[in-house]
């Protein structure tokens, strides 16, 4: 795991100053302790900073082929690297290394920008090829690492963070005002935009190519779902589920360094746990967080049941509202963009503690999303059908809902009222449809007439309709799982997994993200994923006797932090005074009066609003950060 940057001029005569890309490199020191390297010719610099996991002694960055014209910097795994070697071989190649890195610039000789669709594994690179001028960048299918890029009058400047291209005085810092919008719309970023005018995100499954001073931009691989999904017995295809994450979990431990696991006590975790448990060549060390304050769902001692399940040595730790807030200023640092994931900050406590055991850890990220874990997607589908009967009894169905906001055991499914009336794809993103909230009903009361007449939300919702269409033959469950994939998947959780972990350089591997444990999920039946009230099915059958009956059987309540209750107690202080701060209003963002009724829960916005508080709380310490402080 590595950062890599890089500025490449448009012309062959422009010149490229290494001074400046030795300092965009060496921002992101976090991402690669280890070593550091730098590759300089006239018309282009490429950057490393190197974590080291694999060919500890040879695969030091950039890395050239034979002939020294084709040069590479790049951040990831490719976990079938060692057949591709040995087919680069056959065909005549020298290797002169024993790295994956060295493999890519091979495959590139011989496929050219083809190259990525042959790569299986988590990866974001730049290929600099000498003989044509010309840049390949290239961001894996799912989007587990980042790669961002800036295009200015003369250059292209590419790095695995935002941080890093603005060390270079030619990066503009112009906020673009629709992408705040579009951020607190849905409490991340999807798509390709940032928060910068200027700077744009190598969207996942996309390569940009560069030469003679144009730019392609193309898709390689997209998440598809056939016209009829497969045929066969369910037992068969939860046999060959499991067989297909042994394979994939054993590439996955491919290290030269000792790997853990992050263990929630989950369905996902632990079957991922089982696996390494079975393959593992050393001891497994598990790794978990609870926290301190108020009684809420608490993953420990499931995770403990799980970790003795299996005989490995389990660390666990705990955190209160005070580590939470000390942290805050570094998570908007490694974050750089004001995401609402406040699990993210015991992701950085918890790797923090693995760190001092491991180099390398295995997640069960993304499970929920390839075999439709969320409760939400059970609850739509259902719905869905419920308006399929038809008036009136889709007015009397929509009454009742409505009906069972003053039952407390019931009040979360009266949040599904609008959907009566409104198609999937405009409920889906609203206020209180599944993960997502936004700030839909809230931007006439909270917005400046100033900054409501420079944004429009249609614009905001573009990105995700599209998706929608992408896919509109489909089932309405197939629908939710590819539009998760390509907006909350990669944009939400799986940034906040590489830079929280890579904020300790602690390498992160998620199993269940292998793009062919996806296309596998993807080609099942729905009513193999979600069955009567059961999300998840096939996984939790195909894991039925090999997790403890507890955790199969628990509800799913998401990663308990008690964010709510710190912001609101704990904090309150702390928050009060950046958000009702006068450098706050200055910038013409807010009505402060309406700012005031959210944390102080008067009147029409007396509804929890944690999401949105911890949201506004972040965009301006985002802006102290990144805009405010030039250094």
């Amino acid at each position: 795991m590595c950062g890599i940057c890089g500025k490449v001029g448009f012309a062959t005569e422009q010149i490229v100053d290494p001074r400046i890309v030795e300092r965009m490199r060496d921002t992101m020191l976090h991402r690669g302790p280890d070593d550091a390297g730098i590759y300089v010719a006239p018309q282009v610099v490429l950057g490393h900073r190197r974590l080291s996991i694999i060919d500890l002694s040879t695969g030091k960055q950039p890395i050239c082929n034979e002939e020294r014209n084709v040069w590479i910097v790049y951040n990831g795994e490719i976990y079938n690297y060692k057949e591709l070697q040995r087919e680069l071989v056959d065909r005549g190649h020298t290797m002169a290394t024993a790295s994956d890195t060295e493999v890519i610039v091979h495959l590139y000789e011989e496929y050219g920008a083809e190259c990525v669709s042959r790569l299986r594994g988590m990866f974001a690179f730049a290929i600099w090829d000498d003989r044509k001028k010309t840049l390949l960048l290239a961001r894996d299918r799912v989007g587990i690492k980042p790669l961002y890029y800036c295009l200015t009058d003369e250059h292209i400047l590419f790095a695995s963070e935002i941080k890093a291209l603005l060390v270079d005085p030619s990066v503009q810092r112009e906020i673009d005002l629709q992408a705040i919008d579009k951020s607190l719309t849905f409490l991340y970023m999807p798509g390709q935009e940032t928060l910068f005018r200027t700077i744009r995100k190598l969207e996942p499954g996309h390569s940009l190519l560069m030469h003679d001073g144009r730019v392609q931009i193309r898709r390689f691989w997209d998440l598809e779902f056939p016209e009829e999904p497969r045929n066969g017995s369910f037992e068969a295809a939860s046999n060959e589920l499991v067989e297909l994450l042994r394979g994939t979990v054993r590439d996955h431990l491919l290290s030269d360094v000792p790997v853990g696991i992050l263990l929630s006590g989950g369905v996902d975790s632990t079957a991922m746990l089982s696996l390494v448990a079975e393959q593992a060549e050393q001891d497994v060390k598990s790794f978990t967080i609870g926290f301190e304050g108020e009684r809420f769902d608490d993953e420990r001692p499931y995770a403990k049941l799980a970790a003795a399940r299996y005989g490995n040595k389990h660390y666990e730790m705990t955190i209160k509202a005070e580590d939470f807030r000390s942290f805050l200023p570094k998570y908007v640092w490694h974050m750089e963009e004001p995401v609402c994931e406040p699990p993210a900050v015991a992701l950085y406590y918890v790797t923090k503690l693995a760190r001092e055991h491991v180099k390398v850890l295995i997640s069960g990220e993304g499970g929920d999303e390839a075999f439709a874990g969320y409760q939400n997607y059970r609850n739509l589908v259902w719905f869905e059908r419920l308006k399929a009967i038809g008036q009136p009894w889709r007015s009397i169905a929509g009454a009742a809902l409505a009906g069972l906001s003053h039952v407390p055991a019931l009040r979360n499914l009266a949040n599904y009222t609008g959907l009566m009336e409104l198609p999937l794809r405009d409920f889906y993103y609203s206020r209180t449809s599944g993960p997502f909230r936004s700030f839909n009903f809230l931007r006439s009361e909270l917005y400046t007439p100033n900054f409501l007449a420079e944004v429009n939300p249609e614009t905001s919702l573009h990105f995700l309709r599209e998706c929608f269409d992408t896919v509109a033959d489909q089932p309405i469950l197939n629908q939710m799982l590819y539009v998760d994939t390509k907006t909350w998947l990669p944009d939400d959780l799986l940034i906040k997994a590489d830079k929280i972990t890579m904020a300790n350089s602690v390498e992160l591997r998620v199993p269940l993200l292998d793009h062919k444990i996806l296309e596998f999920a993807a080609h099942l039946p729905t009513n193999y994923k979600v069955r009567n009230f059961t999300t998840k099915y096939i996984l939790k059958k195909a894991f039925n006797g090999r997790i403890p009956k507890e955790i199969l059987d628990r509800k799913k309540t998401g990663f308990p932090i008690p964010v709510e209750s710190w912001l609101k107690k704990d904090l309150k202080g702390f928050v009060w005074e950046i958000l009702m701060d006068r450098r706050t209003s200055q910038r013409g963002y807010f009505q402060r009066k309406t700012l005031e009724r959210l944390l102080t829960g008067n009147g029409k916005l007396q509804e929890n609003h944690t999401a949105e508080v911890f949201t506004l709380l972040t965009l301006e310490l985002w802006h102290r950060q990144f805009v405010d402080n030039r250094n």
